[in-house]
């Protein structure tokens, strides 16, 4: 067996091995005298059964064996010499060439490694920046938003026009060329004014409007709105019954005690800190998402430079490929299936990207290494409970979807991604 290796950079190597006919059937004749003591034939005593009909009976099962085990010696043996662990290859080896004459079988097979990142102190590549300021007057907005969201609707007294956010109590009825309509009438039906709970513009023609008034509204159904009513103009006779609004709130230790309801501190002040607490949170979180977590992802990845696995771009580059391909048509399918040449041009167009985003991956899978954070597919399961529960879908069926889908890992990453972000720059957050 003749073998040459060649460690093409840190992540990729290459082994092309020729393997003699001669070694092959030396390892069918060992492979067949180890099923000849195991092997059950009619009409042999088990362990007494014969080479050659081992061989008959198992044939081109043999040869393939055979042809599998040289295949692990190659392997084996370039691994060794290239002083390359197993622990260290990402994937299966791709076994580039297989090339059989009677003689001997000429095989490449190449392999990939994880790459080896030299953080260095990857810390200093994160700039430090002011924590959001929150001022009371944002606080104390926050505070009566969040007692409004629970206060209690009340009459308007005065007979005044109605204007957004009101809530309007009214009657209704629907009709398409004079025809009352399926599920276009309604009594004492209460719309908040602004809410774009009805069909556009039907809350706007109410704008102006007092109560006990009779007016008719006229609006054009969405033409992606569902069933027969698509895109077509309809009335709407509308009376107004009652105006309400929610009642006024003032920002006192009682509204504290009612908010904080249940908790030791009821007091004005804790609320307070609460809020802030709460806003300055919000503030944080928009300020990571929008620009600090993505101008630090873009720095580590200009910044640290390292080999990156073939195979694993070339998937990457598969699956921009394949989303791309969704948006095509037919024509254009068939053309790159006909066209070798433009089929690779095309790919050649998501690689920059690809390339990008696989070292991202491998950066975010070292820093959540040097910064000890995991995060266990049960916490991912919560996660997609929470959402689901939120957007008022069944958690297990969503998680299942998810499941079956094969987003689980990506979901995980996603999350490990957020967290090693959030925790350097929380290390580099300067209180104003």
């Amino acid at each position: 067996m003749e073998i040459k290796t060649n460690k093409i950079n840190g992540a990729n190597a290459e082994i092309s091995a020729i393997i003699s006919m001669d070694e092959v059937n030396e390892k069918i004749e060992k492979i067949a005298k180890q099923l000849a003591k195991t092997t059950t034939v009619q009409g042999f005593r088990k362990g007494k059964v014969p080479v050659s009909i081992v061989k008959k009976q198992y044939g081109q099962k043999l040869v393939e064996d055979a042809e599998a085990e040289a295949l692990r010696e190659v392997l084996s043996t370039g691994l060794k010499e290239m002083d390359i662990s197993n622990e260290s290859l990402i994937g299966e080896p791709n076994i580039s060439q297989f090339d059989k004459s009677d003689s001997k079988i000429e095989v490449t097979v190449k392999v990939a490694m994880r790459p080896e990142i030299d953080m260095g102190d990857y810390a200093s590549m994160v700039k430090e920046f002011d924590k959001p300021v929150v001022d009371d007057e944002a606080v104390t907005a926050r505070i009566i938003e969040l007692a409004q969201n629970q206060a209690e609707l009340v009459d308007v007294k005065r007979n005044r026009k109605m204007k957004s956010g009101d809530t309007a109590i009214i009657d209704f009825e629907g009709s398409v060329d004079g025809k009352v309509f399926d599920g276009g009438k309604g009594e004492d039906f209460a719309l908040v004014l602004g809410s774009n709970q009805f069909i556009p513009g039907f809350e706007d023609q109410l704008i102006g409007v007092k109560r006990d008034e009779e007016v008719i509204i006229k609006v054009t159904f969405p033409e992606n709105y569902g069933g027969d009513l698509a895109g077509k103009d309809a009335e709407f006779k509308v009376k107004v019954n009652q105006i309400k609004v929610k009642e006024e709130v003032e920002v006192n230790e009682e509204l504290a005690a009612k908010m904080l309801e249940g908790q030791e501190d009821k007091s004005l002040e804790s609320l307070t800190a609460q809020v802030k607490v709460q806003i300055e949170n919000e503030a944080i979180a928009k300020l990571y998402n929008d620009d600090l977590k993505p101008a630090l992802l873009e720095s580590l990845v200009t910044g640290l430079q390292f080999d990156l696995p073939n195979f694993v771009v070339d998937q990457e580059i598969d699956m921009a490929l394949n989303k791309a391909a969704g948006s095509m048509s037919e024509d254009e399918i068939k053309e790159l299936r006909e066209n070798e040449d433009k089929l690779t041009e095309l790919r050649e167009t998501f690689r920059a990207d690809s390339e990008k985003s696989v070292r991202a991956t491998f950066i975010i899978d070292s820093l959540a290494l040097a910064e000890n954070i995991k995060v266990e597919e049960q916490e991912v399961m919560q996660t997609i409970y929470y959402e689901a529960m939120q957007t008022g879908q069944d958690p297990k069926a969503a998680y299942d979807k998810y499941q079956e889908a094969g987003y689980i890992p990506a979901i995980q990453m996603s999350m490990v991604e957020d967290r090693v972000l959030s925790s350097l720059l929380n290390a580099k957050m300067k209180e104003a």
